[in-house]
């Protein structure tokens, strides 16, 4: 049986949540060099996932129609049962085939 949390594990858990958003503000809040380039790169993250779903909307069924089989059959273009391929497959009287130098 699941023995129940108890509040000092929770209020640990709570403190250190509050201690690192407290630094992340106040390095958030600072003018350097660090916070500056991570602030451009957030930035580019977020327009790159925004234009990608735009993107997507606009242009998904174009590319989903590219990539789908047309025609009949099993899955699309696929005939209902595999072709016999003999390339790979031995004759009934030859053995396992091994390297040889």
């Amino acid at each position: 049986m699941e023995e129940p949390w108890d509040f000092e594990f929770l209020s640990r858990i709570a403190d250190s949540c509050l201690s690192f958003l407290s630094e992340f503000v106040d390095d958030w809040l600072a003018n350097d060099m660090r916070v500056s380039i991570f602030k451009i790169l957030l930035s580019w993250l977020i327009f790159s996932l925004i234009a990608i779903h735009f993107a997507w909307k606009v242009y998904g069924n174009t590319v989903n129609d590219m990539y789908y089989r047309q025609g009949t059959g099993q899955n699309g273009g696929t005939p209902d049962t595999a072709a016999h391929t003999s390339g790979w497959e031995g004759k009934a009287g030859d053995g396992p085939k091994i390297h040889r130098d």
